[in-house]
């Protein structure tokens, strides 16, 4: 048998390799595409068990004759890169320098920037338009010192400012302004739009901005047509899961308002990204099998003249065999290494660098590094319709830093570089400094009047302004009168339902509204009929960008599933991930496009916290306004589904995110008191903050909220709890008893049992034990919680559906002298009913008056 790369016939593969390139050469590319597509199509009717490669040869994907003419000034653009990478170099040096102010303890990275420079000044030389209109720009976090770099050049930040990097809290004292370590909304909340810094978090959420874009364009809210997301991540960041998560998604939906640029340095923190293999290719497999537009900026210009004398492919051959941990090798070493072990290789190779001197190999570029290559890959994605793109973009880490860091399997952590490194640096880039200023790591910043800082002012003024920039400026959206749209919850007259069922309902009455109805973002999971709001498919539709392209196989029904371009709802399948990014590309809406929305996320709550807790901390970063409903929340109340969907510790989780107000109520009105105040809160006052409501999908009778909302208990409501209500003998032994979310119930229950034994007793719903915890703390002297228990006296007993943590959060503002017992879920899940679980973990009625009977004793 014949090996598969024995070719059987030559001289008629010949034939057909000529008549090929013939078609090509006289009816061109797009006729050559189509006989390729038409053979693919006969080998697989033919079931010969062939399928087109997806990698194509390691070169550029642009070639040369197909290059742009670069618009720019190339010597000025070297000039401000190689500035920007000596002040990025700079800070991070200085911030670990004790004798300069700086702290070993600070740390921070100079390669990865090394390696993007040229990646991001092409983009704010030539693409990223600034400004409400403008382009959504999610920065690499290790690269942020470039960006400082470029504003201190700008003149936003000081020379003070750079010397405060990662110092936050001395800047202050020293009337500078701290630079924080990645991209922070939240400690930075004038100049960074979007956090990165978690990795694999920043990709994903740039696919559902593009998308939340087309939204808001297809609902007729917002024209966002011409404006681009442009991503700019790390080879390494590939592997989380988030990366590649949504890829198929942004295909899907044609998202070609969507750029991606991949820094392929190689290397991540501790070594080469593949080390054995070559990641470049492996994210084109990837990419181009989701269905984007995949662009290789692989080598320099430098390399043009090389490839173009190679007649026989010698090169293409000698890369197809050359793996990363080899490429990386070739970064680290100097010109005569790799004359020796790279076009040492074989006599074609080496004829190729034949008059060649050993600095000039040195200094090959490779194709991130030459800004005439990226412009040219730039302007043809965004030029590119119908797909994503992104940009593979080959880099050296640490590039510049020469012995120092170059291509080293340490460079990710270098932070220091001595006197010689310095300097070698200085050359390297021909910087205007002097061996002092250089020694020092001195701050340049040209005159205001040079060429240099005239083009810099230049070309952003052109594409609007300075950028990163975040604004706030929106107008507010009125929110309804309570009463119109939550009176039946205020006043629920002993009526069975749940708090799901509540907020549905609520929902579908805040969607009729004019004014605020629009701005609604409904987000579910694929779980919308899981929790009641199927309805909801008719009402206001499900967003999709295509329409409705079949008829549903329930279209006769009430609840019909109903697809739409101006669909509200999105209803993201089964993704936490894809749903959280959908949520806050919606919660932050406010603050990049000028247009606030108001996003309501519902889910099971075991999923939020536990499984996307790192995306709710980002969107916490940038600032989000909106609902995270939290439903069949609880340990006990979701009874047959067991362990990995009972939720007992998101409300402990909640409470560590400072701008989160969670709540745990019992009943609808106090749920309604709780939409209302916020709602108010974040489209009304504007202030950043995000409400994190946990439901319950248990019917039981709902009693009127004491006041109807107007005042009496919904005060209480939103500071944390409130008198529910009194039992038993008002003479005698009493005892005080907390409850929250479903266990308020039983907590009802047991204070009826315990007045049949004469025991008089207080009951309070707790509605937020985080509120209580804050205000504790922030009130130390007289807390709300004391002040509500000094009408109650006894012994107190808490119970509530999640693990005891939580209700032991407010002990050390409880009024002194009096003992306190709580009880919770803490363990892992079961199935079985309600009663078994509660029994189970102790915090049924039963056990409540046992532990209130053990506390009076």
């Amino acid at each position: 048998m014949s090996h598969p790369d024995t070719d059987l016939d030559p001289t008629e593969t010949q034939e057909w390799r000529d008549a090929f390139l013939s078609l090509a050469a006289q009816s061109g590319p797009e006729r050559a595409r189509q006989m390729l597509d038409e053979l693919a199509r006969l080998a697989r009717s033919q079931r010969v068990g062939w399928t087109p490669e997806l990698n194509t040869p390691y070169v550029n994907t642009i070639a040369v004759e197909q290059q742009p003419v670069f618009p720019g000034d190339l010597a000025i653009e070297e000039r401000l890169a190689s500035l920007m990478r000596w002040n990025a170099l700079a800070m991070v040096v200085r911030a670990n320098q004790a004798e300069l102010g700086g702290s070993s303890e600070l740390g921070g990275h100079i390669a990865s920037y090394a390696s993007a420079a040229d990646l991001f000044e092409t983009g704010f030389n030539h693409f990223f338009r600034a400004g409400r209109q403008g382009d959504l720009v999610f920065f690499q976090p290790h690269s942020a010192p470039g960006v400082y770099a470029r504003a201190f050049l700008e003149g936003r930040l000081s020379e003070n400012d750079l010397k405060h990097y990662r110092q936050e809290i001395t800047a202050t004292a020293q009337g500078a302004r701290g630079l924080s370590s990645y991209p922070h909304p939240w400690l930075m909340p004038d100049f960074w739009q979007f956090p990165t810094g978690s990795m694999g978090l920043g990709p994903i959420s740039s696919i559902y901005h593009a998308r939340f874009m087309r939204y808001l364009s297809h609902r007729k809210l917002l024209n966002t047509a011409g404006r681009k997301v442009w991503g700019v991540f790390g080879d390494g960041e590939m592997d989380e899961p988030e990366s590649m998560s949504a890829l198929t998604l942004a295909a899907r939906e044609k998202l070609d308002n969507l750029v991606w640029v991949v820094n392929c340095n190689l290397q991540r923190l501790d070594g080469p990204v593949r080390g054995n293999g070559r990641i470049i290719d492996e994210l084109e497999k990837l990419f181009a099998g989701a269905g984007w537009n995949v662009i290789k900026l692989v080598w320099g210009s430098d390399w043009d003249g090389l490839f173009a004398r190679d007649t026989s492919g010698a090169l293409v051959r000698a890369f197809a065999h050359t793996v990363d941990g080899q490429m990386q090798t070739f970064a680290a070493k100097d010109g005569r290494f790799n004359r020796d072990n790279f076009f040492g290789q074989n006599p074609e190779l080496a004829a190729l660098a034949q008059g060649m001197t050993d600095e000039q190999i040195d200094r090959l570029k490779r194709g991130g590094h030459d800004l005439v290559k990226i412009h040219a890959a730039y302007a043809a994605a965004a030029a590119h319709t119908g797909q994503p793109t992104v940009i593979l973009a080959q880099t050296k880490k640490g590039y510049g830093m020469g012995t120092a860091g170059q291509g080293k399997m340490t460079t990710h952590s270098q932070k220091k570089l001595d006197e010689t490194d310095l300097i070698e640096f200085r050359n390297r880039f021909n910087l205007p400094l002097t061996d002092e200023q250089a020694t020092g790591l001195a701050f340049y910043k040209p005159a205001e009047d040079s060429a240099e800082m005239r083009y810099l002012r230049e070309h952003r003024e052109l594409l609007g302004g300075a950028m990163p920039r975040r604004e706030t400026a929106c107008d507010v959206v009125p929110v309804p009168p309570l009463a119109g749209y939550g009176q039946f919850a205020l006043n629920a007259d002993g009526k069975e339902m749940s708090t799901t069922m509540a907020f549905v309902r609520m929902l579908g009455n805040l969607l009729k509204d004019a004014q605020l109805g629009p701005r609604i973002v409904p987000i579910v999971a694929d779980e919308a009929r899981t929790f009641g709001m199927a309805n909801l498919f008719k009402q206001v539709g499900i967003y999709s960008s295509v329409g409705q392209r079949y008829s549903p196989e329930d279209i006769g029904s009430v609840l019909s599933y109903r697809e739409a371009l101006d669909g509200q709802i999105l209803e993201e399948g089964i993704s936490e991930a894809g749903a959280i990014a959908s949520w806050t590309a919606a919660a932050t809406s406010y603050s990049v496009h000028g247009l606030a929305m108001l996003p309501f996320y519902i889910y099971y709550s075991m999923f939020g916290f536990q499984r996307v807790g790192d995306a709710i901390w980002a969107a916490a970063d940038q600032r989000a306004r909106g609902f995270l409903l939290g439903a069949t929340s609880g340990r006990t109340t979701l009874g047959g589904e067991g362990l990995q969907h009972q939720d007992g510790s998101s409300h402990l989780v909640a409470a560590t995110i400072p701008n989160c107000k969670a709540y745990d109520p019992a009943f609808a009105g106090e749920l309604a008191v709780i939409l209302d105040a916020g709602m108010r809160e974040m489209l009304v006052e504007q202030q950043d903050v995000f409400y994190y409501v946990t439901l319950m999908n248990e019917n039981y009778a709902n009693p009127d909220l004491p006041g109807g909302g107007v005042g009496g208990a919904a005060e209480g409501v939103l500071k944390g709890g409130y008198h529910f209500g009194s039992y038993g003998p008002e003479q005698g032994q009493r005892v005080t008893l907390l409850g929250s979310g479903a266990i308020l119930t039983e907590v009802v229950h047991a204070a009826r049992q315990l007045a049949e034994q004469g025991i008089g007793v207080d009951v309070f719903s707790v509605t937020s034990w985080s509120e209580l915890a804050r205000d504790g703390e922030a009130q130390a002297n007289n807390p709300y919680i004391a002040q509500l228990l000094a009408r109650s006296s006894g012994p107190i007993v808490a119970a509530t559906d999640y693990v005891r943590a939580v209700p032991e959060s407010v002990r050390a503002y409880l009024p002194t002298g009096r003992s306190y017992k709580t009880l919770g879920t803490d363990g892992f899940g079961r199935s079985d009913t309600r009663a078994a679980l509660r029994a189970f973990f102790k915090v049924d009625a039963a056990h409540i008056v046992a532990a209130a009977c053990g506390a009076l004793n």
